[in-house]
């Protein structure tokens, strides 16, 4: 039977050492700020943003909030995002995605400083990301590494195998294990013999977004299982893209959905606000 990787537990960790730091910024007259920009009334969304002001007033970090309406043009936009870029007390800034139709996210990432870039969406924070020179890590991932770091497994040397290609979780997280030397598989809809290859993961990530599409049979025996996934289903009720009762007979750990990789991301939202804040203090002197 599989241990539980207790998410809010790290998350609570990355924050109280997040509160140290906003405070010793503080106390150099520097006030970390982060500000969030939503646009249309996405419910999912609505609830991503609530919960990062939240833990933005739990940490110490000063934060604005811009909600705009579901009609936006992206010129409103890039002309919002580009006085936040100038704005001192703004330290780090998040577009909350996905955008409506009219609005290009790539264009929207792109105008964003990469140095205010807490998502590290921009092409700059993503090469660095590759090469392993980095300022800021997507916060998703990073909070991964984290949990499996609560482990205590040892990375270097394993078989990981990361379910899901996209841009903010399945390729990020596959470079971040490849920088801790482990042989990563990268799999996706396209793949072939995805059981076959899942059985073979030491470590195993999530990140396909349908739900219980991994079972236990698809794990191997004492595996650390990650799942990314968070899906409604028809009775209302959350879970994730693992099938939490099947897999956690299998595997030596496993995250839970909800309290798993969710509070992390947040948490490590709020770091990443921390180290920009150090980051344009530098820059402006």
């Amino acid at each position: 039977m599989a241990q539980t990787i207790n998410g809010k537990q790290v998350s609570q960790r990355v924050k109280d050492e997040v509160r140290e730091q906003a405070l010793k910024l503080h106390e150099q007259g520097i006030t970390p700020g982060l500000a969030v920009v939503i646009v249309g009334d996405n419910p999912a969304s609505r609830v991503y943003v609530n919960s990062k002001k939240k833990a933005c007033s739990e940490v110490g970090i000063y934060s604005e909030e811009y909600a705009l309406p579901q009609e936006t043009t992206q010129e409103e936009l890039l002309k919002l995002v580009e006085e936040l870029n100038q704005k001192e007390d703004i330290s780090g800034i998040l577009v909350q995605l996905p955008l409506p139709a009219q609005i290009d996210e790539k264009t929207i990432i792109n105008a964003i400083n990469p140095n205010k870039d807490v998502d590290a969406f921009h092409p700059v924070n993503v090469g660095k990301i590759m090469i392993g020179d980095y300022d800021f890590l997507p916060c998703t991932p990073a909070g991964i590494m984290d949990l499996i770091a609560e482990t205590g497994v040892e990375i270097e040397g394993k078989n990981c195998v990361v379910v899901g290609r996209s841009n903010i979780v399945g390729k990020p997280m596959a470079m971040l294990m490849l920088h801790k030397n482990a042989t990563v598989t990268i799999t996706h809809s396209k793949t072939r013999n995805l059981k076959e290859i899942c059985q073979q993961a030491d470590i195993l990530i999530v990140a396909i977004g349908k739900a219980n599409f991994i079972t236990g049979e698809m794990v191997k025996e004492g595996a650390v299982v990650i799942d990314v996934g968070m899906n409604r289903l028809e009775d209302g009720k959350l879970c994730g893209d693992v099938e939490f009762a099947s897999a956690s007979q299998k595997a030596g750990f496993i995250t839970p959905v909800p309290g798993g990789v969710g509070p992390m991301t947040i948490a490590t939202l709020m770091r990443n606000t921390i180290k920009a804040a150090e980051l344009n203090a530098t820059k402006s002197k």
